[in-house]
């Protein structure tokens, strides 16, 4: 009976410590749209393109296909769909995710603000 209970606890309490990483990395739109702040010098959300193709609707759409906008052939010939795991990869590191991509964007390191940033792109529909 002892190892049950004891087995009940281990599992227990792995649980918790499982919800707890959970929430640190939870996603906050709010925050990620300030993170944004970073990318609007060359994104748009409202649908324009500047000097980078805008992001809205960025979700779900596939790599070098926004029209209007001029993309590199590293990027066109990706075939990625984007979604918050290839975003996160991405926004991690462009250059190491779509090697010859031409985005001057060296990576935003910090997780959690690439999981706010991504929270922010999936409203932008």
């Amino acid at each position: 009976m002892k190892k049950t209970n004891h087995s009940i606890r281990a599992l227990a309490a792995t649980g918790v410590l499982a919800l707890a990483a959970a929430g640190a990395h939870a996603q906050d739109a709010t925050a990620g749209k300030a993170v944004f702040a970073q990318c609007v010098a060359c994104h748009s959300v409202d649908g324009t393109n500047g000097a980078g193709p805008t992001l809205k609707g960025i979700v779900g759409s596939k790599s070098g296909e926004v029209a209007g906008f001029r993309f590199s052939r590293a990027m066109k010939n990706a075939g990625i769909t984007w979604d918050a795991k290839t975003l996160d990869a991405y926004i991690a590191n462009p250059q190491t995710a779509i090697p010859g991509n031409v985005m001057p964007f060296s990576g935003l390191p910090d997780a959690k603000q690439r999981a706010d940033l991504i929270a922010y792109l999936l409203t932008l529909k």
